[in-house]
């Protein structure tokens, strides 16, 4: 069974966050260790563009936090306390935080993107101009690059998409050139 239907039956056709039932796509928690349904929730569109924004999010779309936190699934939990430690200076969500109880190593999943940490604590990733980078983004490569451990060279100018975060080293980003995984310095990539 794909994880689409997995998560489709484990939902109810719902977005786990929210609810909605439209505009549902999977959403995989990062860092992922093995992927599949343990690491993902189904969630809308509106969801996923905030959850990847910092700093856009609708305070009210979020009190649906309130249900979603005492969901049975750990993907979920996560997803709401990050939401939550994000939203906190807002009042109600430092309050549905201080309700919500995860076991040692949930917790240990869900700190991992630095989400609840104070700005100065956290790893912020920067390209080479030093802009700030966030998971997805896109960066051009702005130096021909060795790939170790093949022969491949990833060339100047080349784009790569949809990016993901180091979660324990600023200076590291990965993403995909000519379809292999690769990890990149930042100081050799430009954000577009």
């Amino acid at each position: 069974m794909s994880i689409d239907r997995e998560l489709n039956k484990r939902s109810g056709s719902k977005c786990e966050l929210c609810g909605t039932t439209e505009n549902l796509k999977v959403y995989e928690i990062l860092p992922s260790k093995k992927g599949g349904i343990d690491e993902a929730v189904q969630a809308c569109t509106t969801c996923i563009e905030q959850i990847e924004n910092p700093g856009h999010e609708d305070l009210n779309h979020w009190r649906c936090l309130n249900d979603c936190m005492w969901s049975e699934h750990t993907p979920v939990q996560v997803v709401a306390w990050r939401m939550l430690s994000r939203l906190r200076t807002a009042g109600w969500p430092q309050e549905l935080l201080d309700m919500m109880y995860l076991d040692e190593d949930v917790l240990e999943w869900a700190k991992a993107t630095g989400e609840g940490e104070d700005d100065e604590n956290k790893i912020i990733h920067r390209d080479s101009n030093g802009v700030i980078l966030e998971h997805g983004d896109s960066v051009v490569l702005i130096k021909d690059l060795k790939v170790k451990g093949s022969s491949m060279v990833a060339k100047q100018g080349t784009a790569v998409r949809n990016i993901r975060l180091d979660h324990e080293n600023a200076e590291y980003i990965e993403g995909k050139v000519d379809g292999q995984q690769i990890v990149i310095i930042t100081q050799y990539v430009k954000k577009i």
